[in-house]
């Protein structure tokens, strides 16, 4: 429980501290969406010694945060989008298995299994790889394609811990470290 509370006080005052957007894509989430997130994380404390990988090249720029909707089937946005050059290369954020290649709604997916009921997903992708495969950290999985809800030129990155969609930032590590101010 007392990593639970860590993560939560460090997203709050992250945003507090920094106002930076990839604190704000944490603390975005719903008191509800958080404490799922939370005990979803403690459950599978593996994931978190090993930071994932962002999945595409630097210099990452996020246009769009994670918000997490009030009810599953409210409107929020289920990911971050991600600056990122047409035709530039995606990558595997963690191992796993690929789940899915293929189109939805109209637009090339990637999803992969990285097990313990931990699934990302990211979009517009055209596919290098097929369903079965399996992928290390830093694997070429396929490259930016066009459409998707961006204006142009990046890709959504969404995770879901056991079908509910979570922050990807909770994943990726390098949140600013959180510094306690005196109160005036």
């Amino acid at each position: 429980m007392r990593l639970a509370s860590s993560l939560s006080m460090i997203a709050a005052l992250t945003l507090v501290v920094t106002g930076s957007a990839a604190s704000a894509a944490v603390a975005d989430a719903s008191p509800r969406a958080t404490a799922r997130v939370d005990s979803a994380i403690i459950s599978r404390g593996d994931l978190l010694t090993e930071p994932w990988r962002w999945p595409v090249p630097a210099p990452i720029r996020v246009v769009a945060p994670f918000r997490a909707p009030p009810t599953p089937f409210a409107a929020g946005h289920r990911g971050i989008d991600i600056e990122a050059a047409p035709a530039a290369s995606v990558t595997a954020p963690a191992p796993g298995v690929v789940s899915f290649a293929g189109m939805v709604a109209g637009r090339p997916v990637v999803a992969i299994d990285h097990g313990d009921g931990v699934v990302s997903a990211i979009e517009p992708v055209v596919a290098l790889v097929e369903a079965g495969a399996s992928v290390a950290a830093g694997d070429a999985i396929g490259t930016v394609s066009t459409g998707g809800h961006c204006a142009s030129g990046c890709v959504h990155f969404g995770v879901r811990v056991d079908g509910e969609y979570v922050s990807p930032y909770l994943f990726l590590g390098g949140l600013p470290r959180a510094v306690l101010l005196p109160s005036s």
